[in-house]
């Protein structure tokens, strides 16, 4: 299973670490801003990494361990984002709520893969703006679903790229 309080306190300190290590100056809302901005592009990524947008294209689909690892990378900005809001309880999933979320159904069409990659954007960047928290619960969902079981990628190698991340 994905440990997602590790995720979570490890990308805490990891951050805590390198703004003190490089001396950032950054207020809490310019912090807040550029981990929503960070985790936008890292989405971004992920996206075109997957290649499910490049229709014109015909690409061989990447390794999972790839994929896992740009994924790794966009939790971390997520969580990262959930504790800068003090929403780290939206993020923690019971075993029933994992076991659940792995049982949905893969997307493959392009156009539904597209659209939840939208959705979480949209639902990422309103509460960000309007401080919703269920609409941050949906996009952190929906990235999950997005990530273990649209693309593949396992728990296993979500935290086998976390220890890469935090060395």
């Amino acid at each position: 299973m994905l440990n997602i309080t590790r995720l979570l306190q490890d990308g805490i300190a990891v951050d805590n670490h390198l703004f003190e290590a490089n001396d950032i100056l950054l207020g809490p809302d310019a912090r807040l801003a550029n981990t929503v901005v960070t985790l936008d592009i890292e989405l971004a990524k992920l996206a075109n990494q997957a290649g499910w947008s490049r229709v014109y294209e015909k690409a061989n689909p990447p390794a999972t361990t790839v994929l896992a690892s740009q994924f790794n990378c966009v939790l971390h900005w997520g969580l990262l984002f959930a504790a800068r809001k003090q929403w780290t309880h939206l993020v923690v999933l019971s075993d029933q709520e994992f076991a659940h979320l792995l049982a949905l159904k893969k997307s493959t069409k392009a156009a539904d893969l597209n659209k939840e990659y939208l959705a979480i954007k949209n639902l990422l960047l309103g509460s960000y703006f309007t401080h919703r928290q269920e609409d941050f619960r949906h996009a952190w969902h929906l990235l999950l679903k997005l990530g273990l079981v649209d693309l593949g990628v396992t728990a296993d190698q979500v935290m086998a790229a976390h220890e890469e991340l935090i060395k």
